[in-house]
């Protein structure tokens, strides 16, 4: 699609770097105004700086904020600020996530620090209610205005470990909840759920030999430009309160990515995986562990 975004605001968090950045760009290359949040600062490739200045260069207007996802009251005064430089929002991206540090691919939830859980739930899911809550009087009364949450198929399947897919479920939850909310107000909300991605933890972990799938992945600005054209789609509202694989959209929006490719449908990879259904009747059975991308993991 070709729809532009000039004239049009959007907030992405977590943009210093993998898919927040390529959402940015992604959205800057449509002409929007971006606010771009994170904590990195300065003339690296991973700091918000950059990724705004990135954004200007494509035609939009990159504008970075520094801000800790863990402090509601920063949350709470970049919408302040968006309201007092722009007069509302358009678009809110809800990505930002903390990666626990060491990364926790295995194990059993007793068996990790306590921290995961505030790096990936508080994060990857509180952060972004907070931001939803602190947004949605700026979305509302604007014309096709959206909430995109930015997921995983952790939410229908178990992965990497308990924390991550708890998180992942709950957002996609959140997605359902805040659209119900909101669908009589005209803002969309909508997940997004990306397959495996080339980021640059990704990249890195490949190089330091952990599994990772990178044939046929998606790139952050192939996300990015899906959240692009979803933001213009005549049909978005028909979208609302629903999780949808980015690749899948791609093929409907016609995307590739910035090298002229087109990435495997992430849901084939995930086909056999077991979903995670709680209100299923029959016993829950041991299962695979799955690596990133869906592939079997080899121990």
């Amino acid at each position: 699609m070709s729809g532009r975004l000039v004239d049009r605001v959007a907030v992405v968090t977590g943009a210093s770097r993998g898919i927040g950045k390529g959402i940015a760009i992604a959205l800057g290359e449509k002409g929007a105004t971006v606010y771009v949040t994170g904590r990195t600062r300065g003339e690296g490739d991973r700091s918000i700086d950059t990724t705004a200045a990135l954004v200007t260069k494509l035609g939009g207007k990159g504008i970075a904020v520094e801000v800790d996802h863990f402090q509601d009251d920063q949350i709470q005064e970049l919408f302040k600020q968006v309201e007092s430089e722009q007069e509302g929002l358009d678009i809110l991206v809800n990505n930002v996530f903390k990666i626990p540090d060491t990364p926790a691919w295995t194990g059993g939830f007793w068996e990790h620090p306590l921290q995961i859980w505030d790096d990936q739930v508080g994060i990857g899911l509180r952060a972004h209610y907070v931001a939803s809550h602190s947004a949605a009087p700026l979305l509302i009364g604007r014309e096709n205005t959206m909430i995109a949450n930015i997921t995983s198929p952790a939410g229908l399947t178990y992965l990497f470990n308990a924390a991550y897919s708890i998180g992942k479920a709950g957002l996609d939850r959140m997605t359902h909840d805040l659209g119900f909310e909101l669908i009589d107000h005209g803002v969309a909300v909508v997940g997004l759920r990306p397959g495996p991605t080339r980021t640059e933890f990704i990249e890195d972990q490949a190089a330091a030999g952990t599994q990772v799938a990178l044939e046929g992945a998606e790139t952050p600005i192939y996300v990015g430009r899906v959240v692009a054209a979803v933001a213009t789609d005549p049909e978005l509202m028909n979208m609302t309160g629903r999780v949808h694989w980015t690749s899948r959209l791609g093929r409907k929006y016609d995307i590739i990515d910035e090298n002229g490719e087109t990435p495997m449908l992430a849901e084939k990879r995930f086909e056999k995986a077991v979903k995670a259904d709680p209100y299923s009747e029959d016993p829950m059975v041991s299962g695979e562990r799955l690596a990133h991308g869906g592939e079997s993991k080899n121990e």
